[in-house]
């Protein structure tokens, strides 16, 4: 596992990380910290309603990542 992705533990529980090189700057998996936080056990359907909620109100960006 390299520094570009890597896999942090918060509170016992693992958070998929991106280390952008250019531009100098980690990405967080947002459904792993949702599910961290929550404590849900479907994180993505927790992420997708309130994806859709803060679309609705015209407050979401995101950054989607890919890892291949």
């Amino acid at each position: 596992m390299t520094k570009e992705t890597a896999i942090k533990l918060f509170e016992s529980k693992k958070i998929r990380v991106h280390w952008d090189n250019k531009g100098e700057k980690w990405y967080f998996s947002i459904i792993d910290i949702i599910e961290t936080l929550t404590g849900s056990s479907i994180p993505r359907r927790y992420w997708s309603d309130l994806k859709r909620k803060l679309t609705n109100e015209g407050f979401f960006s995101c950054t989607i990542l890919s890892y291949s």
